[in-house]
């Protein structure tokens, strides 16, 4: 629900707005809303998770995450649908970091790899199938309700996902819990705020001063926050991020990963929706279908990660971030010879290689860095590889948004392509990081 929530209100946005007499600014803000609650908080739950109980922050996560979405279903307003958007942003904080907490917790060796690969192909499955998913809601209409389906639909899957929480998920903690860093927290929420803010708005407001000044600051904030923590350890607490993981290789080569490859995801999905819905024509139902092939490429290549990673390690990953790379270039060629024009089915070996390389690359990822953590930390780990995957959504999707609008003037076209080719050169980068990562799983 955490990551199908953030693809598929992209369909429904239209709908949105027109329904609800929204501004453009509103409608920015259902997307944008969403991501900066997440991005700011996903760190300040994992510690909490650590602290009071995975199993209860992660509880209380998805019925917050499951009652906001009951709230988006029957908003009123413009104004209503974005303060719930805002609170759902919430719940999808506490939500995430445990989850990959909970598996670095109970599970280990071969079962950890299951877990992770479960866990990997649910993510991925949810970010391509998120187009398909709403656009066939929009096309069904059930009882009516066009766009609020979208939100709607989270709630049996949240009312069943709470009732079995307590009989299925064992609780788990970290052994030193203690007190929360409340100064810590403070600051990496803001260095947090300082990065994703201006990102997920600057491009619509032309970029004003204020998002300049707000991204300088977060460096300041950020070496601020690095030296408290280092202080805190050296007196003996708590930190919120243990500063000797950094010292670790497979922890800061992963996070760097991590920010690089999710910069490239998110910005895919986005031109690849705007090529195929306002440059070729296709409704929300038929771009969704295209999406497919990626899908199922990706359920594919993902199954089969685990075993992979166990056997040949960080080779794994730098084959699927190439293969993406690939799947990339493919796509543009396609585009130089059809453009907007001609079958669709000529993206299809294009598709097939990026989806097979993205189930290359988002299990085995997790899988080398989360193994590599110390049971203690597990907790502020999953909470800064989930922070890194939303501060490089957001990153990707400012970035290559301005490639692709700036280039718009030329075409539907000629903006994917140099879009694509852009996020080809990104996935060259997540190949280079994976010679700093593991060798071997542990």
């Amino acid at each position: 629900m955490v990551v199908l929530d953030f693809f598929i209100v992209n369909v429904a946005l239209p709908s949105m707005q027109a329904r609800l007499h929204a501004s453009a600014g509103s409608v920015e803000w259902v997307v944008a809303g969403y991501s900066l609650t997440s991005a700011v908080l996903l760190i300040t739950a994992s510690r909490l998770g650590d602290r009071y109980g995975r199993r209860r922050v992660f509880a209380f996560g998805l019925a917050l995450f499951t009652l906001a979405s009951a709230g988006c279903g029957v908003a009123p307003s413009a104004t209503a649908l974005v303060i719930a958007r805002l609170v759902q942003g919430i719940g999808a904080a506490m939500l995430l970091p445990n989850v990959l907490a909970l598996i670095g917790a109970l599970y280990d060796g071969p079962d950890r790899l299951r877990a992770l690969s479960a866990y990997g192909m649910v993510m991925g499955l949810a970010a391509v199938g998120g187009q398909l998913l709403g656009g066939a809601l929009l096309a069904a209409d059930p009882a009516g309700l066009e766009w609020r389906t979208v939100f709607l639909i989270n709630i049996p899957v949240g009312l069943g996902a709470l009732a079995l929480v307590r009989s299925l998920v064992p609780e788990s903690r970290s052994g030193t819990g203690g007190r929360i860093d409340v100064v810590g927290t403070t600051l990496v929420t803001a260095a947090v705020t300082a990065i994703v803010l201006p990102l997920v708005e600057g491009r619509a407001h032309g970029w004003p001063l204020w998002t300049w000044l707000m991204l300088a600051v977060a460096p300041l904030l950020l070496a601020a926050f690095a030296v408290q923590q280092r202080r805190l350890a050296a007196q003996g607490g708590e930190p919120m991020l243990a500063p000797a993981l950094f010292k670790s290789r497979a922890f800061t080569a992963g996070l760097a990963g991590q920010l690089v490859f999710w910069s490239g995801q998110a910005s895919f999905f986005l031109v690849l929706s705007l090529y195929l819905q306002q440059g070729r024509g296709m409704s929300a139902l038929h771009s969704g279908l295209v999406f497919t092939i990626l899908a199922v490429a990706y359920l594919a290549t993902s199954m089969r990660a685990p075993t992979l990673t166990a056997t040949h390690g960080r080779r794994v990953l730098a084959i699927g971030a190439l293969a993406l790379a690939a799947g990339h270039a493919l796509l543009l060629g396609a585009v130089l010879v059809v453009g907007t024009g001609g079958s669709v089915f000529a993206l299809t070996p294009g598709l097939i290689l990026a989806g097979a390389g993205m189930g290359l690359v988002i299990t085995p990822l997790a899988t080398l860095v989360m193994n590599s953590a110390p049971p203690e930390h597990v907790g502020s780990v999953s909470g800064v590889l989930a922070t890194a995957q939303n501060i490089g959504t957001a990153i990707g999707v400012a970035g290559i948004g301005a490639i692709f609008y700036g280039a718009l003037n030329h075409g539907f076209a000629v903006a994917f392509e140099r879009g694509v080719g852009t996020l080809a050169v990104v996935l060259l980068v997540v190949a280079a990081l994976t010679g700093l990562l593991p060798a071997r799983v542990r």
